[in-house]
């Protein structure tokens, strides 16, 4: 299990942007860099410097993600038939992790990579553990019977913080939620912009 060593919030702090469209986010009231010199850097980024940005984003975005494992899930993207930035998009959205978090069991997909390890969590009726297991379309999600009742669940799916994407179907009675399809870019709710296009850009 990987885990993140430093503060979720530096990432943005760092961006200056609010990766996670998340009220608390620091950037909401600071805008700027971190550090002493954080309100004076604003020298143009190179061209390696923006590619850089767009790939620091995009792997913070998905939580616990090691750049070795993303660097891993990219080459897989280059592999498949079709557009690469695409198929990058399209395996991280395939992340268990990033289901849970998708679906609104849990508020961060910090909670999901967690929630997942701790075994609340089944895939096709069986437990599991692995944040990063890739699902197929058809595969159903399902909070344990005996982590429904969880304040984290119960909270993340009254909050009107994010929405569901049509790709999931989402059954919040239950808690149950079916992987329907794998999106294009275009589906996936980011709160910013992301542009895995210059993550291909940075690893060519």
């Amino acid at each position: 299990m990987s885990k993140r060593q430093s503060a979720k919030y530096k990432i943005d702090r760092r961006m200056g942007e609010n990766i996670w469209g998340r009220p608390r986010s620091p950037v909401n009231k600071r805008d700027y860099g971190p550090g002493q010199h954080g309100q004076g850097r604003k020298s143009k980024l190179s061209d390696f410097g923006i590619q850089l940005r767009a790939k620091q984003k995009l792997k913070g975005y998905y939580g616990s993600i090691t750049e070795k494992q993303f660097r891993r899930i990219y080459a897989e993207a280059v592999r498949v038939k079709g557009n690469t930035a695409e198929n990058l998009i399209g395996l991280l959205e395939r992340r268990l992790d990033t289901i849970v978090y998708r679906a609104k069991f849990v508020p961060t997909v910090f909670a999901a990579r967690q929630f997942i390890n701790h075994g609340h969590v089944l895939v096709n009726g069986v437990k599991t553990n692995i944040g990063s297991m890739r699902l197929k379309e058809g595969d159903v999600v399902e909070i344990r019977e005996k982590s429904k009742q969880m304040q984290l669940v119960l909270e993340a799916i009254q909050s009107a913080e994010r929405d569901i994407p049509d790709y999931l179907d989402v059954d919040h009675n239950k808690l149950t939620a079916k992987f329907v399809r794998t999106p294009d870019l275009a589906d996936v709710p980011y709160p910013t912009r992301m542009e895995p296009n210059l993550v291909v850009e940075f690893y060519s």
